[in-house]
């Protein structure tokens, strides 16, 4: 058996892979392989919600043990379509995979849909850096950090969501967390003088 599993960023799959090393082992040597990829080019969400199940339905029609998942973020909402829940996600993301199917059959094969999965998170991954409120303070280098988010941290509301509080935490600190850098760590910037 083979699953595909598309995530929006390098960030969500490198994480993804490291979270479920034991996991993943486990499954490979049960014969099933569990692959990470990042969506296509372009609006990394968007890409998830409408390419992905145009390449689920052929990955699906050409391989009977393949199962494609569509794992995107729910925030930022309203993206490609209109969607504030989960369920509303899902909806939209499976009506793309049925019209790519329908583009080739006339009519949606159950078996086939049954292999196509949409799970989310909630928010970004950076909900697990705030749930982490003593690692984060460390590696910004600050003794006190003040809680600016919900606890418990998955309640956190898409307005004000876990990745821009990490942000705001990270640019007023002597440190700072880069997005998509090579190493993806936080690293110290150099003190900014005005002239």
């Amino acid at each position: 058996m083979r699953v595909v599993v598309y995530v929006e960023g390098p960030s969500d799959r490198v994480a993804m892979i490291v979270l479920l090393a034991p996991l993943l082992e486990q499954k490979r040597q049960e014969g099933i392989s569990i692959d990470f990829f990042e969506s296509p080019e372009g609006d990394k969400k968007a890409s998830v919600l409408t390419k992905i199940p145009k390449r689920a339905a052929v990955i699906i029609r050409n391989d009977p043990s393949a199962i494609v998942v569509a794992m995107p973020d729910l925030y930022p909402k309203n993206k490609a379509f209109p969607h504030e829940a989960f369920e509303e996600l899902k909806a939209g993301i499976v009506k793309n995979f049925d019209s790519a199917l329908q583009a080739k059959e006339r009519k949606v094969d159950a078996r086939l849909r049954e292999r196509f999965k949409v799970f989310c998170f909630k928010h970004d991954l950076e909900a697990l850096i705030l749930a982490a409120k003593k690692a984060l303070g460390d590696r910004l280098g600050v003794r006190s950090l003040s809680v600016t988010w919900r606890i418990p941290v998955e309640d956190q509301n898409h307005q004000r969501p876990p990745k821009r509080i990490v942000e705001s935490h990270s640019s007023s600190s002597s440190r700072a967390c880069t997005e998509g850098g090579a190493d993806g760590h936080c690293h110290r910037l150099p003190s900014q003088r005005s002239h």
